[in-house]
């Protein structure tokens, strides 16, 4: 579904020092997998994701999706117009901090990835109410951020994620602001709409409980990727 081949990055900090980030990444996902990433803040866990999901570029090696390759020979192989459609229609991201848009309502932030693909109103919306729905906020639709809790937040950000049905979910930290017991409600949920509607995600987690629960579980040490 999506590799990641020999990805290396690294960045030049004021006074040229160099600090290699990614040291020769390789990571497979298979249609509908879960697969978890964890490992200490800084060890490049978001850089990889950033990645995956191309916004970000290797310095060297390949993204391949599907069989295409979309980053190889040190460029995209897709123009900025292709890569933002491709981001849309087959990519879904959840961030830990939601990034909503705060003067949009739930319903209308989950239909946004429709609504920029093109799609019709009427319809979009439709489908964003059954998502919310499904993850408990049939009677949020209408409320604003501000009106609703850290927990509520995320689970529309992950509506939103899945409104376009990607091939893959890309979810950084996304518990990362929740308790205990939101956080085990969201990983839940994460868990049954993978399996539901047949997503693959990958997600970067500090809760390590969670990650041992994945199909696979990686951790990030010094710029490489470890099985657990």
């Amino acid at each position: 579904m999506l590799e990641a081949r020999d990805i290396h990055k690294s960045y030049t900090l004021p006074g040229s020092k160099t600090i290699d980030i990614l040291k020769g990444i390789d990571l497979s996902v298979g249609p509908g997998e879960m697969t978890t990433i964890i490992g200490a803040s800084g060890s490049g866990k978001t850089t990889l994701l950033n990645m995956l999901g191309t916004l970000d570029s290797p310095d060297r090696g390949e993204i391949v999706f599907r069989g295409k390759t979309i980053f190889g020979g040190g460029r995209y192989t897709l123009s900025p117009g292709e890569l933002a459609s491709f981001r849309n229609s087959s990519i879904g991201f959840v961030f830990q901090f939601h990034h909503l848009l705060s003067d949009f309502t739930a319903v209308e932030n989950v239909a946004m990835p429709a609504f920029i693909a093109g799609g019709k109103l009427k319809p979009a919306k439709t489908k964003a109410a059954r998502l919310l729905d499904k993850l408990g906020l049939g009677n949020r639709l209408h409320h604003l951020p501000s009106e609703l809790s850290g927990g509520e937040q995320q689970r529309v950000a992950i509506a939103r994620a899945l409104m376009n049905d990607p091939a893959v979910v890309l979810a950084d930290e996304p518990s990362g602001n929740l308790d205990s017991d939101n956080s085990r409600i969201l990983y839940d949920l994460i868990s049954s709409l993978g399996k539901e509607h047949e997503t693959s995600f990958v997600i970067v987690t500090h809760n390590e409980d969670y990650a041992a629960t994945a199909d696979r579980c990686f951790r990030m040490e010094d710029g490489a990727l470890h099985p657990e």
